[in-house]
């Protein structure tokens, strides 16, 4: 038989970050890792509520009573949301003046992993300073365990979707939208997007037609809502009759759109059309990260309004969001980010506010989408240690002649029609490339010229 020391000594670790945790459960992700790190977080908080949610995936409710358990051994007080948006989650740690959050949740990665996103008081992922305090607190082993007597308490939310719902309302003009009567398939593929989705949806006065509505967890196809994971659904919305398809990821903070013709328009596209309609009706400096395509930089500079681009991560884009009072952000993985309802990625601020785009201007999405310019986007990646990142990035970016270089995040290379990023793994031993160009032959030529030199340099 195996003993408890002997399985921990076959244990591999979890990826951590300095904004949460993610592993395949049952090797890189256990209950005493989850007891472990969640103790962690607490010794960096003062005493308090914190909310607590997950995806619905099926070893989330497993996982839900380790850290209730390691929030309670704590001191802590446990508002348990049950599965609930990421998004969402974040809206209630502020409507309940929490201290913090914890949402269970491995975003698009497949069934087997599980994972950890952090959030503090403001209702935001934990930026890197916080987040270095919890890593260390985590390597460590520190922990704040308390007497019988000081125990924390936990207690269900009621409706805790509902703080959410309303501020994101409050975004659009529902009546224009009602009049409408858009028909709407949402593909939530058993994640937590359903709940409110369809909610929102009937508030929107839709004809909502739901795929994957039961949070469990068992995905109909893969779980990261990009074009070769959605073809079914695409074929479905063409078939079908609707006016847009709308797929989310499992914990709902990205979303990527499919027009009513069944052709995926992606992620890429949905923090633009946000940002479109918020530009046709607002004025205010706008954030993304240095990986997203440029369509934004575009249309903030059609409207004369400031453009800012931060480091990869949602919290690098919050920070920098927050230092220039941003009207907008998001990320190009379809995660737009509307202060007035929260700075976290959100599928359903995605879903009401195309909606409104669409409703304001009176024709369809992919009329909207057509006069729009349209780059073609390539990512790639290939194998690089960490010690031969740094010397590669600098003789790449002599080697190319860019009229533009930014290193804040690896190394981007900007010419007036393209541009080509170059960033290490946080991860693993790689290096991620992107390219945007006029066309894919373009984006796949810049790609291929930086692998080549990297490559031969490497050796």
């Amino acid at each position: 038989m195996t003993t408890p020391e002997q399985s921990n000594q076959q244990m591999t670790e979890p990826i951590i970050s300095v904004s949460g945790l993610r592993g395949i459960v049952g090797s890189e992700l256990t209950p005493v890792v989850a007891v472990n790190y969640v103790a962690a977080f607490c010794s960096t908080l003062e005493q308090g509520v914190v909310v607590l949610g997950r995806d619905g995936r099926s070893s989330g409710s497993m996982l839900s009573r380790a850290v209730t358990s390691s929030l309670m051994a704590s001191g802590m007080s446990v508002l348990d949301a049950d599965v609930i948006s990421t998004p969402s989650l974040g809206v209630l740690v502020r409507d309940q003046q929490a201290i913090a959050g914890i949402q269970i949740s491995a975003s698009h990665n497949p069934p087997a992993y599980n994972g950890f996103k952090l959030f503090n008081r403001q209702g935001r992922v934990i930026p890197p300073l916080e987040g270095i305090k919890v890593l260390n607190a985590y390597k460590n082993r520190e922990c704040r365990w308390t007497d019988q007597a000081a125990i924390g308490t936990a207690v269900l939310a009621t409706d805790p979707h509902a703080p959410h719902l309303r501020l994101v309302l409050d975004t659009v003009q529902i009546d224009r939208i009602r009049r409408c009567n858009f028909r709407v398939l949402l593909d939530s593929n058993h994640g937590a997007g359903s709940i409110l989705g369809r909610r929102l949806l009937d508030e929107l006065g839709c004809r909502v037609t739901a795929l994957g509505v039961e949070a469990n967890g068992l995905f109909s196809h893969p779980p990261e809502p990009i074009a070769e994971n959605l073809i079914e659904v695409c074929h479905a919305v063409k078939t079908g009759g609707f006016d847009i398809g709308f797929c989310q990821d499992p914990d709902a903070d990205r979303l990527a759109v499919i027009d009513e013709h069944g052709v995926y328009i992606g992620e890429e596209f949905t923090s633009v059309l946000c940002v479109l309609h918020q530009l046709d009706h607002r004025k205010g400096a706008i954030v993304t990260n240095c990986a997203s395509s440029s369509m934004t930089e575009w249309l903030a500079k059609k409207h004369g309004v400031p453009f800012h681009r931060s480091k990869v991560g949602e919290a690098n884009v919050v920070d920098l969001m927050q230092s220039v009072s941003a009207l907008y952000g998001g990320e190009g993985s379809g995660g737009p980010i509307d202060p007035r309802v929260g700075y976290v990625r959100d599928s359903f601020v995605g879903i009401a506010q195309v909606l409104d785009l669409m409703a304001t201007r009176s024709v369809s999405i992919s009329q909207i989408v057509s006069a729009l310019p349209r780059w073609s986007m390539i990512k790639d990646k290939m194998q690089l240690s960490r010690e031969r990142l740094s010397a590669s990035i600098t003789r790449l970016q002599n080697s190319m002649n860019a009229p533009k270089i930014d290193t804040q995040d690896g190394v981007r290379l900007d010419w007036p029609d393209r541009w080509l990023l170059l960033r290490g793994s946080n991860t693993e031993p790689i290096v991620r490339l992107i390219a945007e160009a006029p066309s894919e032959l373009a984006a796949r030529e810049l790609i291929d010229k930086a692998k080549n030199f990297l490559d031969v340099n490497a050796k």
